[in-house]
């Protein structure tokens, strides 16, 4: 970058603080062969006692350090009169921009992210230098500092609070896009500029900057340039007080940030605000042309968490570089977008989430083709680290002929659509319709209304009987949660545990049930003596295995209601099992050295293994329904009920067939070995003073099945 002629001779002092020697050792090499005299420390405690000496001019300092953090050090620092001024680049390797902001709050002047840039890093480095010097020559000489502000790379400015007068330097009109001549020296030159959405809050930092004199000015705020356009701009300034404490002159820079405001950090892609803007464009085009039509697509990737959860956070930010790198080679391509639109904007909103605007198609078969095209190129495997990481993805889809006004409608449909085309599970892609939305919005008014029902403890839980197949007799019972809404009354629980899921209710409604269920079957114990039944099932989901100690839970929810470990059986489905194996297998394990049974529910209908099956040890498998309902129809349901009872007793497990609905399937199951069964057949799941008449009256007891 260009350096002023008073700076020519001037060799920047760094300090690089940072706990890897690796890094200080790569870091400080490369900095001295661009000029830098470099010293190094290897923790905050070394970097504070040589930052004592005030020989350096700025100084990196890595985020993420053992002992004392590289924030705690720039707190200390800015706490020394004498370093207040010192600046100070934060060199962070997260994705995240919560340290970011928590660093430049604390006085931070910038920030590098790992793996660095070089070329970005020599460039901010030489920014901050030139603005410290020229900031430094302002208190010795006007000369000197005309001279500097001429060749800074940041916009300088120098405003003289009694003439009301501001310098403006040549950088700081070019940034503008305007030439010396053509910008005033009127504080409005800056003001009238700024965008309606951040003038008034410039205005009040400002204003309040004013009025103490102390400390740092610095905002980030959008400026009219000269094409018409808005730009992001830091605007840094510290004010000057006279020996009465009055300001008399505020002066600094200003820069231009638009890159890294519109740039998503670890892809490089067009962040949400950027690409916000370029969907407002796109919908006032639209509203020019009558025959201008745009598509905006959602593409969410399948399973995504689970990578995540197994291969960590670096891993997984390198599968999204990867992801996002061949979804641009997708739409680059010659044969992918030119036949279909007149071009693309391929996005990272976040997470794992991509979006792409296609511009000027002709129908929704074109947005519906470069979908396809998009899943079709992420089937390839990615290579990460060595290990091969197979992905798949989902793709919302909205076109602008629907009518929008405002580009945060235009994604909160396609979100719709992807969601949609998620939960359905039939297609990978789904084109928005206004329908969708009304389910949307039913839906999160269900979703409030659920969280009011746990709140007023509406919910409720039901017992469906387990019934014995030799000798007729009740063994157990299944708690079941159930919901009478005030107004729409009988919510099913197909409806409203898939939004519980979805939200992290589950795990109150979980917990509900299962004190309550061990609270009724302690009672039991206690009213009905030995003719009370053997055991309770209650249902865990994977959102209560992903909490912190479930064995915990359970434990004392066992201790406050007096109920025997042994007459509890939690009820696992395969799915939630597979997908949090390390948690289910360090939980059941806590759990049968209390003497609390499990049982593996729905089997067949997830990721069914044997290694599975050995290595959590379950007591019971129950049947899912699906197989029963095929037995007798010659599509070899019963081979198939047939095979799982022989699996399961062959690894000592006892059966429970569900979903039994006529005595012919009852009849089968008992020929074919089935000890237990339950459903609409014995009984659906009753209030809890039928359950008490079913304990006292049996009514299945005298029933006699005869098997030929």
């Amino acid at each position: 970058m260009p350096i002023s002629a008073s700076l020519v001779k001037r060799r920047g002092s760094l300090l690089v603080v940072d706990d890897s020697r690796l890094n200080r050792d790569a870091l400080s090499r490369r900095l001295t062969q661009k000029g830098f005299l470099v010293e190094t420390a290897a923790n905050g405690a070394d970097a504070l006692e040589r930052l004592s000496s005030g020989r350096y001019d700025l100084v990196m300092l890595d985020v993420e350090m053992p002992g004392m953090s590289g924030l705690e050090v720039l707190s200390r620092l800015r706490a020394t009169h004498s370093q207040s001024e010192l600046p100070v680049i934060m060199v962070t390797g997260r994705t995240q921009s919560r340290d970011i902001v928590e660093a430049l709050g604390c006085g931070a002047n910038d920030y590098v992210t790992k793996p660095i840039d070089f070329p970005v890093a020599i460039a901010r480095i030489n920014t901050h230098l030139s603005h410290k010097w020229a900031m430094a020559d302002l208190h010795e000489s006007e000369e000197r500092y005309a001279a500097a502000v001429r060749g800074a790379n940041d916009g300088l400015w120098d405003w003289n609070i009694s003439t009301n007068k501001v310098y403006w330097s040549p950088r700081w009109k070019s940034l503008l896009g305007y030439e010396d001549e053509e910008i005033g020296n009127h504080p409005e030159e800056w003001l009238s500029r700024i965008h309606l959405d951040d003038a008034k809050r410039v205005k009040e930092a400002l204003s309040a900057h004013l009025a103490s004199g102390a400390g740092y000015y610095e905002s980030e705020h959008r400026m009219l340039h000269a094409d018409g356009t808005y730009r992001w701009m830091r605007c840094r300034g510290a004010a000057v007080t006279d020996g009465t404490g009055r300001v008399t002159r505020l002066a600094g820079s200003l820069a231009d940030i638009t890159e890294a405001k519109v740039a998503d950090a670890l892809t490089g892609l067009p962040n949400r605000l950027l690409f916000m803007d370029l969907l407002d464009r796109a919908i006032k085009r639209s509203e020019r042309r009558r025959d201008y039509v745009f598509a905006l697509l959602v593409l969410g990737l399948d399973r995504f968490k689970v990578v995540n959860q197994s291969l960590g956070v670096q891993s997984a930010d390198r599968l999204l570089v990867s992801v996002s790198r061949r979804l641009q080679s997708c739409l680059r391509g010659t044969d992918a977008v030119s036949r279909d639109t007149s071009g693309f904007t391929l996005a990272r909103l976040g997470g794992d989430e991509f979006t792409v605007l296609l511009d000027d198609i002709n129908d929704a078969s074109d947005a519906i083709r470069v979908a396809e095209r998009l899943r079709g190129a992420l089937r390839a495997p990615f290579d990460v680290e060595g290990q091969q990481i197979f992905m798949s993805a989902t793709v919302g889809i909205t076109l602008s002929t629907t009518g929008y006004e405002r580009p945060e409608d235009l994604l909160q449909d396609a979100a719709i659509a992807l969601h949609r085309a998620k939960a359905d599970g039939t297609t990978a892609v789904e084109l928005f319709d206004p329908a969708m939305r009304e389910r949307a919005v039913s839906r999160l008014q269900l979703e409030t209304d659920l969280r009011n029902a746990i709140d007023n403890q509406e919910l409720t839980v039901a017992y469906q009987p387990i019934i014995s197949l030799g000798p007729r007799a009740l063994i157990g019972f299944e708690a079941l949660a159930r919901w009478h809404h005030p107004t729409r009354g009988h919510i099913s629980p197909s409806e409203f545990i898939p939004i519980a899921e979805d939200t992290g209710m589950i795990r109150q409604i979980g917990k509900i049930v299962l004190t309550e269920a061990c609270r009724q079957m302690a009672n039991w114990q206690r009213q009905f003596g030995r003719l009370a039944p053997d055991v309770m099932c209650v249902n865990v989901s994977a959102g209560q295995f992903g909490q912190h100690d479930l064995a915990a839970e359970v434990q004392a929810i066992l201790t406050e209601t007096g109920l025997d470990p042994s007459k509890l059986k939690l009820e696992i489905t395969e799915s939630t099992f597979v997908s949090e194996l390390g948690s289910a297998e360090t939980a059941l394990a806590r759990l049968r050295s209390m003497g609390v049974e499990w049982s593996i529910d729905d089997f067949g209908t997830g990721y069914s293994s044997l290694s599975y099956l050995h290595r959590l040890e379950a007591n019971t498998v129950k049947i899912d329904r699906s197989f029963i309902a095929r037995m007798g129809s010659g599509d070899k349901g019963s081979e198939m009920v047939r095979a799982i009872i022989a699996l399961a007793l062959n690894l000592g497990m006892n059966v429970v067939a569900e979903g039994v609905e006529t005595v012919e399937q009852a009849v089968e199951l008992q020929t074919l070995g089935c000890e237990n069964a339950q459903g609409f057949y014995f009984s659906r799941p009753v209030d809890l003073a039928a359950a008490d008449g079913m304990i006292t009256s049996q009514p299945w007891r005298e029933e006699t099945v005869r098997i030929s």
